[in-house]
């Protein structure tokens, strides 16, 4: 018999049941966490607001999205603006920030703003982000398939925030997002502020011990990508390289050898690179020194 929900049925009445339910799934799976979290859904503006880490989505059901906002700040919880490029509400694609929403990053209630929603990445939304010290977020907005938007069968992926947290409890990852150590991985790119952005790549990509083969002149090193983004770099310094160009990519989970033309044998060699698929501003990508020796 296909059940028929009343009227009173919908919505349910306990906003926080979803939450509820989704604990449940914590008994058969200890890898599971599950935050407690509600959106503050409001014309332009503010947009879409989401609010994690609350206490009790029943008391961010206010009439105005203001008070919303502040119920859930009241809860100490991590509030951010979701996609403030969507051409929905922004018809040109273009994140700008309202009196509101200044009114909100001057007031400390909003902590976060989405750089990638789905498809979608916003230098505006990037630049906003570092101007107001606010936490760089990219998700997947999903609401149909994962597997058929990202093309998984073919190796793609949703857009993930990478959070760098002092171990896996949920008090760390609040913690981390309040302190912005985020990295976001979206498609071949990996965008976040400076510091982390450059830890998670530094703690990728590692080289070896180097090498002069017998009665040669000519460095070898290898490098190994252990992570499961390519790296795109460009060697920026007065070296060249003997079998390849200045810019090359090391594919996830794979290794290349570099043999630098040194001209004398060196004891250690700076490498600087720019990883160009690395973004930590808008029109700059990131630049790091590594030290073989």
């Amino acid at each position: 018999m296909e059940y028929q929900p009343n009227a009173e049925d919908l919505p349910h009445p306990d906003r926080n049941r979803s939450y509820i339910i989704a604990q449940g799934m914590l008994k058969t799976n200890e890898k599971l966490q599950v935050i407690n979290g509600s959106e503050i859904t409001r014309s332009m503006p503010p947009g879409h607001i989401n609010a994690v880490f609350i206490k009790d989505a029943n008391a961010l059901l206010h009439k105005d999205s203001l008070s919303g906002i502040q119920a859930a700040n009241e809860q100490e919880a991590f509030v951010f603006w979701n996609h403030p490029n969507w051409d929905a509400q922004r018809n040109d694609g273009i994140a700008q920030l309202e009196p509101f929403h200044k009114y909100l990053i001057k007031n400390k209630l909003l902590h976060g703003i989405e750089v990638v929603n789905e498809t979608t990445f916003s230098e505006e939304a990037l630049a906003i982000a570092l101007e107001n010290d606010l936490t760089i977020l990219g998700t997947s907005d999903i609401h149909g398939l994962t597997y058929w938007a990202h093309d998984i069968a073919q190796g793609g992926h949703r857009p993930l925030t990478f959070v760098h947290v002092e171990d896996k409890s949920p008090e760390a990852l609040k913690k981390a997002l309040f302190e912005g150590n985020t990295v976001i991985w979206f498609e071949e790119m990996l965008i976040g502020k400076t510091v982390p952005l450059k830890k998670i790549v530094v703690e990728n990509l590692e080289f070896g011990t180097p090498f002069y083969p017998k009665d040669k002149l000519l460095m070898e090193v290898e490098v190994t990508n252990k992570s499961a983004v390519p790296f795109q770099l460009e060697y920026t310094g007065e070296y060249s390289f003997h079998q390849r160009g200045s810019v090359f990519t090391i594919p996830p989970k794979e290794s290349i050898k570099l043999i630098i033309k040194t001209i004398t044998k060196k004891a250690s060699v700076k490498l600087p690179f720019r990883v160009l698929n690395a973004v930590d501003a808008p029109k700059s990508t990131l630049d790091i020194e590594v030290i073989v020796k």
